[in-house]
Order: structure tokens, then C-alpha cells, then sequence
């Protein structure tokens, strides 16, 4: 017999009653503004001139959102938003911890500085074609993934900011982007296939998508499931998405063929977004596994390291060579990630956040070094302008550029007093604790190859004399003081100055956000407030 229409219906099983606080829709708020950025930006597709702007309020709009959601999650810890009110596992839960809320706040300020320089680096053409709503999807898709407390929606996002990343790739048009797209699309592909049959590997297992629910049930299936196999084909999609030895050929491969500051946004954001995924995967959900694989990891590492490092000493080419720098440095956060310490994985999730800053900073002064050589030769060869054969003269003609040039460069190099030195350290104490001496050494040997590799930059391209011109001294004065390229890029040096002069409170960030993924109970409260009475977890 039917129930009376008038019976109760009990939603508490099911549903969240209770409304949220008006600070957890800061988890959301970064995806959301970055997709209506987008949309309004497509509704004035046909007035170019307005895209610039509104996309640098966005972005600085996202800047607050994300510096707000941080300065949250100290003061109160993990913060969750489930979808729908549905109960979490079933609700989609987006959970912010230190973590993720770290590296969504420097990937915004990385992609600010990056959309101011794009005020100048694209021009008409390239903005009627979408950079900046391109750009605007693209962080939809890092936010997303930094944010996302489920597995599968982690995919979702990746997928997001790889389709945003080909219309970047693509933009112009020109035989070497398309050449450069492809390789950049079929491994990518690749990996993004790889990582979804690992997702439904996963569900097959665990009947749960929730990173949380994960976490909880892992330590009950270890040993009688094949989780060793699992963790191994996560680390392998995350390890080519982040352009790991040995299918790391296709980033110095196609990263050098569009815009220089899209070139920028790459460096600093997409191999990232695969070391999160990494380390959220295998130190959070799967550590015990982790452990396991930890050796075949090391040696990816190393071999990382060090053809990362080789590579950039073997290229005459300033836009590959800073690819292969990218790479070198993905080869020092899986050396943590190999590790697996709290202050291991506080060392690579230092190195990162370092990483974003200096690679997008690297990349804004190749494109400026380019560009003032090309102007004191009167060269306008697109192949010239980026070969170390043909540049020189910067010292002369640009002494302050010259500067900030020394201090990216000693960025990207880990030497004092600029923000590679610290995580640099923590990484070769956390091998030595550990008695891994060769792991330290590839370390060392890389980092001085990367030295070596910058050195000869300054030497060739900035202290040796080069075909100037009195025209071309003339045409580089006339637009020296260009506040779309000094803005960002000196703001770019000041924080990778202050992440080394000043280190103490992102130290206190990352150790902190180290020790939540190695021991998730606050992450997984912020879930399923009751499912640890008596705290704890595997």
C-alpha cells in the first residue's frame, strides 16, 4: 500500500540540510569566475580592444579569490563544498586544503603576470582568435584540478585545460605550431587515455570516486587487491603528463612554436598540474604503494635530472633550451616525490610553487632578450632571433634588463638569494636522511649543469659584443620602458626574491601541507565529518 502524500521524508541520509558557510563557496568561486570571465569575454568577441582588460580584472579578481581561500584553510583547516547537497561519497565534493589552495593561489598570480604581458606579446589577430578566453578556460582547468576532491572530476579538469592548451598551442596559425601541436596532442592524448582507464580501474576497486572515501579504504584493500599495479599506472599517466624521462621529448618539442607567453603559461602551469596530481594520488591516497614503487620513481628522477640538464646545455635555441630547464626541474620534485618524507614532499611542493614563478619569469626574458637583439640588429628572421649564434650586445644596451635577466637567471639555477636554493637544500637533506647519496648527487650534478647551461646565456647573449646598429639602438630605446613587460616580470623576480630572502612562512606552508597528505585525518574530516571517532587513518 502506498504511504500517505503527507508522510515525512527523512533527507538527512542522503542530502546536506544544513546551508554552508558563506566562506566555503570560496572553493567553487575560482572555476566559476574563470568560466563566466570566458563566456562574457566570447559575448564581445567582436570588440577586441575590452578583452585585455577584463581579463586582467579577472585574473586579479581571481588573485584575491584564491589568496582568500588560502588564508581560510590555515585558519580553519580543509574546507569542502559537495555538489547538489548530495552526501558525500556520492555528491562531487570539491576540498580545498593547504595543498591545492597553495598552488591555485601562485598559479593565478602566474597567470596575472602572464596576461599583462600578453597586453603586448599578442597582438590583434591573436586576440580576435581567443587568447584571452582561451586563457581564461585554461585556468578553469588548473583551478579545477588543484580544487576537486574527486578523482574522475580530476580527469574532468585535465581535459578542460588541455583542449584550452591546443587553441593556445595553435594561435597564428603557423606551420611550426601545427607541427608542434600534434606531438603535444597525441601524448598528451596518451596520457589523458592512460589516466582514465586508471580511474575506472580504480572505481573497480574501491566502488568509490571520492579522494576522501579513497583514502579510507585503502589501507583495508592493501595486499588483497592489486594496488601496487594501479599506483604504477597512475604514476606512468602523471609522470608523461608532467614530461618525465623517458616521454619527455614532446615538450621541448612543441613548446617553443607559439607566442612567447603562452610559452610561459605552459612552463609554469601544465607539467605542474601533473606533479600535483602525482603527489595527491600517490603520497595521499596510495602511500603505501608509493613506497613500493619508490625506487623505480627515483630513477625517473634521476634520468629526469640529468637529460633534463644535458639537454639545455646541448641547445642553441633559448626557447627549447628553457623546455629542457622545465624538465630538469620536474626531475627534482619526483626526486621527492621518490623519497616520500614529509620533508621530501615539503621540498617538491616548495620547488614547484619556485618552478611556476621562475619558469614563467625564465620564459618572459627569453622573449624580451629575443625581441632587443632582433631590434639592435635590425634582423627580423624569426630563426635568428632565438639563437644563441646570433645574439649579444643585451649588457650594453640594456643594463637594467641585463639585471633582472641575472636575478631570473639565478632563480632557475637554485643559487642564493633567490627562492631555488631553499627547496634545493630540503631535497638533499631529505636524500641524505635517507642514505641516498646517488639520488642527491644527480641533484647536484643536474643543478650544476643548469648553472653552467645559464651562464653561457649570460655570456653569449648578454656580455658579448653584438651587431648593433644606430637605428637599432634607437628603435630599442624608443620602447625600453614598457610597463607591460617591467610590471610582471619585475613582480615576478620580487616574489622569487622574497620566497628566498624570506622563507619561514612558505616553509611553515609547505611543511604543513606535507604533513596533511601524509597523514589526511583533517582532509578527510572535511568530508565525512564522522568518520574518524577515533582519528587516524593507515
Amino acid at each position: 500500500m502506498a504511504s500517505p502524500a503527507t508522510s515525512p521524508v527523512d533527507l538527512a541520509a542522503a542530502l546536506v540540510l544544513t546551508p554552508p558557510p558563506l566562506g566555503d563557496w570560496l572553493v567553487i568561486l575560482p572555476v566559476v569566475l574563470m568560466i563566466g570571465a570566458g563566456a562574457v569575454l566570447l559575448m564581445v568577441r567582436k570588440s577586441v580592444r575590452l578583452h585585455g582588460g577584463i581579463a586582467i580584472a579577472a585574473l586579479l579578481l581571481l588573485v584575491l579569490v584564491n589568496g582568500s581561500l588560502l588564508l581560510r584553510v590555515i585558519e580553519n583547516g580543509p574546507v569542502t563544498m559537495v555538489m547538489g547537497r548530495w552526501l558525500p561519497p556520492f555528491g562531487i565534493a570539491f576540498t580545498a586544503d593547504l595543498f591545492g589552495a597553495t598552488m591555485a593561489l601562485t598559479a593565478s598570480l602566474v597567470a596575472l603576470a602572464a596576461g599583462i604581458f600578453a597586453l603586448r606579446d599578442i597582438d590583434g589577430s591573436g586576440r580576435r582568435y581567443g587568447f584571452y578566453p582561451f586563457l581564461m578556460l585554461l585556468m578553469a582547468g588548473v583551478s579545477g584540478a588543484f580544487l576537486t576532491g574527486d578523482i574522475f572530476n580530476l580527469y574532468v579538469w585535465f581535459e578542460v585545460l588541455l583542449i584550452s592548451s591546443f587553441g593556445l598551442l595553435i594561435l597564428g596559425s603557423r606551420p611550426e605550431q601545427i607541427d608542434g601541436a600534434l606531438k603535444y596532442a597525441v601524448l598528451n592524448l596518451i596520457a589523458t587515455t592512460l589516466f582514465l582507464i586508471s580511474v575506472g580501474y580504480l572505481y573497480s576497486l574501491f566502488g568509490t570516486l571520492n579522494m576522501a572515501d579513497i583514502a579510507l579504504k585503502a589501507g583495508d584493500l592493501s595486499g588483497t587487491a592489486p594496488l601496487v599495479t594501479l599506483t604504477a599506472l597512475f604514476t606512468f599517466a602523471f609522470a608523461m603528463k608532467a614530461a618525465a624521462f623517458p616521454l619527455n621529448f614532446w615538450l621541448p618539442a612543441s613548446y617553443h612554436t607559439p607566442r612567447i607567453v603562452v610559452s610561459a603559461l605552459f612552463g609554469a602551469l601544465l607539467t605542474k598540474v601533473g606533479i600535483y596530481a602525482l603527489i595527491r594520488v600517490t603520497v595521499m591516497l596510495l602511500p603505501v604503494e608509493r613506497e613500493v614503487l619508490s625506487p623505480a620513481i627515483a630513477t625517473l628522477a634521476i634520468l629526469t635530472l640529468i637529460t633534463g640538464a644535458l639537454g639545455a646545455l646541448a641547445q642553441s635555441d633559448i626557447r627549447k633550451l628553457a623546455g629542457y630547464l622545465v624538465i630538469a626541474g620536474i626531475g627534482n620534485m619526483l626526486a621527492g616525490v621518490a623519497i616520500g618524507s614529509p620533508a621530501a614532499i615539503s621540498g617538491a611542493i616548495f620547488y614547484a610553487l619556485h618552478s611556476m614563478v621562475a619558469m614563467t619569469a625564465l620564459y618572459l626574458v627569453v622573449g624580451e632578450a629575443a625581441r632587443r637583439a632582433s631590434l639592435l640588429s635590425g634582423d627580423e628572421n624569426q630563426a635568428n632571433r632565438w639563437s644563441l649564434h646570433t645574439l649579444g650586445g643585451l649588457y650594453r644596451s640594456s643594463p637594467g634588463f641585463t639585471a633582472v635577466s641575472l636575478l631570473v637567471f639565478l632563480a632557475v639555477a637554485g643559487l642564493p638569494p633567490l627562492s631555488g636554493l631553499w627547496p634545493k637544500i630540503m631535497l638533499l637533506k631529505a636524500a641524505m636522511d635517507i642514505n641516498a647519496w646517488w639520488l642527491a648527487a644527480a641533484i647536484l650534478v643536474s643543478s650544476f649543469l643548469v648553472t653552467l647551461t645559464l651562464g653561457r646565456i649570460v655570456l653569449l647573449a648578454y656580455w658579448r659584443q653584438g651587431p648593433e646598429s644606430a637605428a637599432g639602438l634607437e628603435r630599442q630605446t624608443a620602447v625600453r620602458g614598457d610597463w607591460r613587460l617591467s610590471l610582471p616580470l619585475c613582480a615576478l623576480v620580487l616574489l622569487a626574491a622574497g620566497f628566498g630572502l624570506f622563507p619561514e612562512h612558505l616553509l611553515s606552508l609547505t611543511q604543513s601541507a606535507a604533513e596533511g597528505l601524509a597523514g589526511p585525518s583533517a582532509y578527510i574530516r572535511s568530508v565525512f565529518p564522522d568518520a574518524l571517532p577515533s582519528g587516524g587513518i593507515r
